[in-house]
């Protein structure tokens, strides 16, 4: 005796299976690619990225395996109770007390679970250096709408001297990060939210006017990298736009040295004058 699927389930089936096999070409399509291990995301270039692509990947296998349930009930609802005559009246129901215990449970436990991992991995990404002092520290100041990197009395000159490099919207400006040294990264903003992200960092932090954020990272690979504002700040907050580069801690220190020769001696908008403006301590007060 063959089992006879009703029309709508069937029609539910085959769309399932349909988008599926779409999924398996797509995924065929870019097969081998390197982009492809990492689902798309840009391969981390400092110390703390690893543990935030782990925690990335374990989410997204938690909501695959939630996503799968949830169909999978959805479709045996579907099935199960498909009304077969027009004068069939279904089961009355009032309550289930076993599945709205479930119900109720299991999204709390995924919650904790995620936010344990959660906070577990922020503790080590915001973690300060080893040593609790950075070898370098470098103010980066959001403003309508572009930025400017302050090296704060950098070792590089001497721990003497702080130079700064700004840009335009047009002509965006370059941070420069030594490669294998640690860089404490001190954000400031004169007028409104902005969000510094570098997508190969893995990680944005919000630049918050009367906010003292900052955090540490250490460059493991040299190159050239985007970065972005990811706070919607203004008319032309599309264009702010920068890049990062990481270089050798001799280009470093040459680059650093042209910005004193150029006459780049600051520090402009960063430091004690951000500070300033938004009501901070120098010495780091705020929230």
């Amino acid at each position: 005796m063959s089992l006879q699927l009703p029309k709508r389930a069937r029609s539910i089936a085959l769309v399932a299976m349909a988008s599926g096999a779409a999924v398996l070409v797509s995924s065929c399509s870019v097969a081998g690619h390197e982009s492809m291990k990492r689902l798309a995301q840009p391969e981390g270039v400092t110390d703390r990225t690893d543990s935030m692509h782990s925690l990335w990947m374990r989410d997204l296998l938690a909501a695959i395996l939630v996503g799968i349930v949830v169909w999978g009930l959805i479709g045996y609802a579907c099935v199960k109770f498909y009304r077969r005559r027009d004068d069939e009246i279904p089961v009355q129901t009032r309550y289930n007390l076993p599945i709205e215990i479930l119900y109720t449970v299991a999204p709390v436990v995924m919650v904790l679970v995620l936010f344990f991992y959660t906070v577990t991995v922020q503790s080590e990404v915001l973690a300060d250096p080893k040593g609790g002092k950075a070898d370098h520290t470098v103010t980066v100041v959001g403003q309508q709408w572009s930025w400017t990197f302050n090296y704060d009395k950098d070792p590089a000159l001497d721990g003497s001297t702080t130079v700064y490099e700004g840009g335009t919207t047009a002509d965006r400006p370059t941070l420069y990060l030594p490669v294998n040294k640690s860089v404490d990264i001190e954000l400031r903003s004169p007028d409104v939210i902005h969000a510094f992200w570098v997508p190969a960092f893995l990680f944005k932090m919000d630049v918050v006017p009367g906010r003292h954020n900052h955090f540490s990272l250490t460059p493991t690979r040299e190159g050239t990298f985007k970065g972005r504002c990811a706070e919607l700040c203004g008319t032309y907050h599309s264009r702010m736009l920068f890049n990062v580069k990481v270089v050798s801690e001799d280009e470093y220190k040459t680059h650093l040295e042209q910005l004193r020769q150029q006459g780049n001696i600051g520090p402009a908008l960063g430091g004690s004058e951000v500070d300033k403006q938004a009501g901070l301590e120098e010495n780091g007060g705020g929230e």
